[in-house]
């Protein structure tokens, strides 16, 4: 199972503009896995993705909406973004500003959706 969640991990670390991956227990935020965070606090990301994500979940649901399957926060000097699997993970990227987007987040969906 670590082998499978180490590939996960460094498969998502391969996307242009990725400095780094997470795992992560949406229900407490602790991180369960990581790879390639140099420079990046991984304790701190955790606890903000899963406050984040269980935010977002409890608006979806009150809103009578499906859960977001995705969640990207974007600033100035990067982004992070979140998805949020069947099995109560998170599979989180951190990125530069120049990221390609839309590489990064078929990675994390095809990551997340191999979590299931």
């Amino acid at each position: 199972m670590r082998q499978f969640l180490t590939e996960t991990l460094d498969q998502l670390t391969r996307a242009d503009g990725v400095r780094g991956a997470l795992l992560v227990a949406a229900e407490d935020g602790l991180v369960i896995a990581e790879a390639a965070m140099d420079g990046v606090e991984a304790a701190p990301v955790a606890a903000l993705a899963a406050s984040l994500a269980g935010r977002l979940l409890k608006v979806a649901e009150t809103a009578g909406q499906a859960p977001p399957a995705l969640i990207h926060l974007e600033a100035t000097e990067g982004g992070l973004f979140i998805a949020i699997g069947e099995s109560g993970l998170l599979l989180v990227a951190v990125t530069t500003a120049d990221a390609n987007a839309g590489e990064v987040r078929l990675a994390l969906l095809d990551g997340a959706g191999r979590l299931s």
